[in-house]
Order: structure tokens, then C-alpha cells, then sequence
């Protein structure tokens, strides 16, 4: 019996040695403002902006090997927009750290969804529309331009660029909004967490109709809203620059601060 289970931990041995660190690669042609969709299972995530048309994916474990018994990954492209998953072993006995990352360089302007069970999402330099959602992760964005649509069941949101059309989300985390001079709302913005703290630094110019609230904690603005109807500690309405689509922040507990960029 002990020799049954000497053999049967040498190879789970044997198993992590080999699983240990690998990659894999992907090249796809595309055309202009392509459609890039991304499932990614646990992993971490982060897209960012090229000079060429084309997408180019990475895929990283560490603990996992990849292929039939271990990481899948399965692709496709259909004319101008690539599908990409990432699909964990159902079973898996690798002993100490395992981790996926996927690290993907598209073009400039595209259109995405980004979806990843746990794990961080990470943009860079994208313009277009984009939803992303993470079970539990952080998300993070810098030089965006367009559209975007974020949610995080447990962790941070923080977000640099021109917005057009804004909808962030968590559950847990703190919130930070840098919406860069030119932003206009097509829409209505709405900014939510359910337990941190909401920063935004708008354009001075921005106009909107706005309505911030907090469960328990302060409201600080340093913008020069006509406040319509209700103010107090924990609650103001108003309007911003004459008022316009609404803006609404909601912290369940946390500060708000709103100033000019």
C-alpha cells in the first residue's frame, strides 16, 4: 500500500514539473474596428491597443499544462470578429500556485466583450464600445475613448479616458473615474459600489442632471451644480452646467467626491 502511494505522489510530482510555466500563441487578421469576444474562465486579462489590424493572443499558466487534460483553449474568426475561451481542467492535481493569463494586442479602435470568472481586467489605449465583468477582480482602464460598460462582483474600478457612455459596477471596491475633456454624455452615466468609495473628476463643461447618494458617508463636490431639491449629508440632486442626461452615483457605504479635471 505505501508503495501504491509512493508511486501515485511521485507522479502527481511529475505532473506539476511538467505543467509548471507554458504558453500559448495566436495570430488573426483582421480589418478595421474589428469585434474581439473573450470568455475566460478564472483567468486574468488584460487587451491593449496596437498599430496593426490584426489580434494578437497570449495565453500564460503557471501549475497548468495546456491541451486535452489540462487549460483548452478554444478560437475562432469569423469575418471580422474573433472569439476567444479559456477552459480550466474540470480536475486538477497540481500541488502550490497555479495561475492563467491572457494577454492580448488588437487594434486601436474595436468593439469588445471581456468577461472572466476571477481574475483581473486590465485595458489599455481602446476606443469603442466595451462591456466587461469580473467575478472577483479588479478592472482597470487607461486612455479609453467611447463607450464602456464594467462590473466587478468583488473588487476595484478604476477608470482614465473620453467616455461618451459610462456604466460601472461593484459590489466591493472603490471607484475612480477620470473622464478626460471632450466627454460628452450620449446617455445616462450611472457609478456604483456596493461598499468604497466614488472619486470622479469631470470636464468643467460637462453638462448633466445629477443625483449622488451614499448609505453612510460624505459628499464632497467642488463643481458649480444648481442643487434641485434635495440636499443633505448623505443625498444631492441638481443640475451641472444647465443639467443634461443623468448622472447618478451610489456608494451603499463610502465618501463621494466629485471635482474638475
Amino acid at each position: 500500500m505505501r508503495n501504491a502511494l509512493t508511486i501515485a505522489f511521485t507522479g502527481l510530482l511529475l505532473f506539476q514539473a511538467k505543467a509548471g510555466a507554458e504558453e500559448w500563441n495566436k495570430h488573426w487578421t483582421v480589418g478595421p474596428k474589428p469585434e474581439l469576444h473573450i470568455v475566460a474562465g478564472d483567468a486574468s486579462v488584460q487587451v491593449e491597443a496596437g498599430e496593426e489590424n490584426a489580434i494578437d493572443a497570449t495565453v500564460k499558466t503557471h501549475g497548468y499544462s495546456i491541451g486535452p487534460s489540462g487549460v483548452r483553449i478554444v478560437e475562432h474568426q469569423s469575418g471580422n470578429r474573433v472569439d476567444l475561451e479559456i477552459r480550466e481542467p474540470s480536475m486538477h492535481f497540481s500541488f502550490g500556485m497555479h495561475s492563467i493569463r491572457v494577454e492580448v494586442r488588437v487594434p486601436r479602435e474595436l468593439a469588445a466583450e471581456i468577461h472572466t470568472g476571477d481574475g483581473s481586467i486590465v485595458l489599455h489605449g481602446l476606443h469603442g464600445a466595451l462591456r466587461v465583468d469580473t467575478g472577483d477582480g479588479s478592472i482597470q482602464g487607461e486612455d479609453l475613448d467611447g463607450s464602456l460598460t464594467a462590473h466587478s462582483g468583488d473588487g476595484s474600478v478604476h477608470m482614465r479616458g473620453r467616455f461618451d457612455s459610462l456604466e460601472l459596477h461593484t459590489q466591493d471596491g472603490s471607484v475612480e473615474v477620470q473622464a478626460f475633456r471632450g466627454s460628452r454624455m450620449s446617455s445616462d452615466w450611472k457609478v456604483e459600489t456596493g461598499d468604497g468609495s466614488v472619486h470622479l473628476a469631470l470636464p468643467h463643461d460637462l453638462s448633466a442632471d445629477v443625483e449622488l447618494q451614499t448609505g453612510d458617508g460624505s459628499i464632497h463636490l467642488d463643481l458649480p451644480v444648481t442643487v434641485n431639491g434635495m440636499r443633505s449629508e448623505h443625498e444631492l440632486r441638481g443640475k451641472l452646467n444647465g443639467g443634461g442626461p443623468l448622472l447618478r452615483v451610489r456608494t451603499g457605504d463610502g465618501s463621494i467626491a466629485v471635482n474638475s479635471i
